[in-house]
This record gives C-alpha cells, sequence and structure tokens, in this order.
C-alpha cells in the first residue's frame, strides 16, 4: 500500500474487527470511487451514534446483508470526512486516529482542527 496518513507518512490500519475502510482492507484508503471520502479512522462514541442517526446513517444496528455488524462506542471505523466534520460542528466529533487518517482529509479539515481529536500515541488499532 503507498497511502499516506496526514503526517505524510504510511497509512496505517484502523480496524480489522470490526473490518473498515472503502475498500473493506481495514484502511482508510480511498480513490475516485469512494464517493463519500471514507478517510477518518474514527474511535466511535455513543455521542457520535446518536448524531449520525439523526442525520439519516444509523452505523449502530447490524445490516447482516452487508456483512455490518453494526458499531458501538470504542470501535474503529473509517468514516465519511464530511460527517466527521458536522459531528465536530455540531460538538460531537468522535476522536480520531491520525496515523490510520487518510492524507486526502486534509483537503477537508486542517490539522488544527484534527490536532485536538488525536488519540494517543500508545493506542492500539484492532
Amino acid at each position: 500500500m503507498n497511502a499516506k496518513n496526514i503526517f505524510g507518512t504510511e497509512l496505517e490500519l484502523c480496524s480489522k474487527n470490526p473490518l473498515t475502510g472503502f475498500t473493506r482492507t481495514g484502511c482508510c484508503e480511498t480513490g475516485p470511487e469512494d464517493l463519500g471520502t471514507h478517510t477518518v479512522c474514527a474511535i466511535i462514541t455513543e455521542a457520535f451514534l446518536a448524531y449520525t442517526k439523526t442525520k439519516g446513517n444509523d452505523l449502530s444496528s447490524p445490516v447482516p446483508h452487508y456483512g455490518f455488524p453494526g458499531l458501538k462506542p470504542g470501535d474503529q471505523w473509517c468514516l465519511c470526512v464530511s460527517r466527521w466534520h458536522e459531528a465536530f460542528q455540531a460538538g460531537c466529533a468522535p476522536k480520531i486516529n491520525p496515523a490510520a487518517t487518510h492524507k486526502k482529509t486534509l483537503d477537508y479539515v486542517s490539522m488544527e482542527v484534527l490536532k485536538d481529536f488525536f488519540i494517543s500515541k500508545d493506542a492500539k488499532t484492532k
């Protein structure tokens, strides 16, 4: 993989359990077919799940047909950068794993905003 994170280094794994990423590799890779720009490796919170559900995107309920287990607080998941930014503006954006957040995120959200949401360097990916 040649994808880079927001620091310009190799993009790290976001989560294998649950398996995330637009391409379902566990990484927040993106490309022209990813219309949602799923580039933010977020650590899901109850507040974020409630917020996104009000926007019509219920991420907490399983969808077996698509192999989606439903998310719970503490899961790491590749979010659409636009939804993360909306949640930020609403005061309920989840923390992010910066090493697993794709550099494309910086096209939409500044590093200054993101840095307040970094998890600690010793946090582990799933």
